[in-house]
């Protein structure tokens, strides 16, 4: 499309995640006349950190965002796999990050700062919070979309940014309902200080439990006097509780067997800040869009946490997605063209996740999906 007619192109975001927040704002750099609608009253980002890898920090820096990220993340030079005693038994760079003419270290940010930089970029007049979506109707050329406090918008392109459990994917695309993957994760940002001398460079770590259990480590030195720690613990569980009931002895029973520092983090973390969650992904979608409406992010293809790589993904597929409009002179095949693009490396990512990691004595790669990152 050219200038005119992006600008001419009405858009409805549907969710203020990563995916939506990073749509709206690319598209909105474009010219185009995008909203974004998010159903809860504020935007929230809690308990964790992110990965940005260098694929994700091109997109940045071709968006001009790139600086601003890096304002608020730290540059990791590895991924280091252990045991649960702390024995080392895999290291590699990060895959890619030699391939671009800038400093691509991957980089670790809080998810609510991540969300943050986002929204600051998306203007005040195109954000619109407390708009639930009720219904979608998708008239062909147009769509048109109710949300639970009467109002209604029809606009030339709706993307669907409401991830996991989308009403936009349910209502159109097919009924795919979140799959249990037999696990907990529970997340929670520690204090420097609270360590125990474990937070000493910006690099993620895994340590891998003979019972099962996975902590991921995950460094935010750059936030706070004392820096902080993004510390998972991702344990199996037969209850398929959304939002799981912790206690302290699930807690231990989890960590049982790992490095007695890891036990004290674990055994002094406030419950009150834990954010437990079921860990879910979605069979693959099929159709991902029609002539107006099109699915980005956990909408299309959520995943299993295991390689990283679900916020990653989301903003990949929100800078194809503009790309494709600019590069195409209809909505209908940029949409197909944007579907062509990202579903293959999408979907291998979503296969691979579900697969378990390989036993220690196995294991000869941190990055099994290596040969499937754009």
């Amino acid at each position: 499309m050219n200038d005119t007619d992006i600008k001419n192109l009405r858009i409805a975001v549907i969710g203020g995640g990563f995916g939506g927040a990073a749509a709206t704002v690319f598209l909105n750099r474009l010219g185009a006349d995008v909203h974004l609608y998010e159903q809860a009253k504020d935007i929230k980002e809690v308990g964790a950190g992110i990965g940005m890898r260098p694929k994700t920090l091109e997109v940045f820096r071709k968006w001009g965002i790139l600086e601003e990220m890096n304002a608020v993340s730290s540059a990791s030079e590895f991924f280091e796999i252990l045991d649960g005693y702390g024995t080392p038994v895999v290291r590699e760079t990060w895959p890619k990050m030699d391939e671009f003419d800038f400093d691509a270290r991957t980089r670790m940010i809080h998810r609510g700062d991540f969300i943050d930089t986002f929204i600051r970029n998306v203007p005040t007049e195109r954000f619109h919070l407390g708009h639930k979506m009720t219904e979608i109707d998708d008239h062909g050329d147009s769509a048109t979309v109710t949300f639970a406090n009467g109002e209604s918008t029809t606009v030339d392109l709706v993307i669907g940014a409401d991830g996991i459990r989308s009403k936009v994917r349910s209502q159109l695309f097919g009924d795919y309902q979140p799959v249990f993957a037999g696990a907990h994760a529970h997340r929670v940002i520690v204090d420097g200080a609270d360590t125990h001398g474990m937070l000493t460079d910006d690099n993620l770590r895994m340590y891998v439990g003979a019972n099962g259990t996975l902590i991921y480590f995950l460094p935010l030195r750059h936030r706070g006097p004392n820096g902080q720690l993004s510390f998972d613990i991702t344990c199996n569980s037969d209850d398929d509780s959304w939002a799981p009931t912790l206690t302290r002895e699930i807690l231990a029973e989890a960590v049982e067997g790992f490095d007695d520092r890891l036990q004290a983090i674990t055994a002094e973390l406030d419950l009150e800040l834990v954010n437990s969650r079921g860990v879910y992904d979605i069979d693959q979608v099929e159709t991902w869009h029609s002539d107006s409406v099109v699915l980005i992010g956990d909408a299309a293809h959520a995943m299993l946490h295991h390689q990283g790589q679900g916020a990653n993904q989301t903003i990949q597929d929100s800078s194809e997605l503009a790309d494709c409009l600019v590069e195409f002179d209809t909505i209908p095949e940029a949409l197909a063209a944007y579907t062509q693009r990202r579903k293959p490396d999408t979907q291998a990512l979503q296969a691979i996740s579900r697969q378990n990691w390989p036993t220690i004595e196995d294991l000869s790669t941190a990055f099994p999906e290596k040969g499937n990152i754009a």
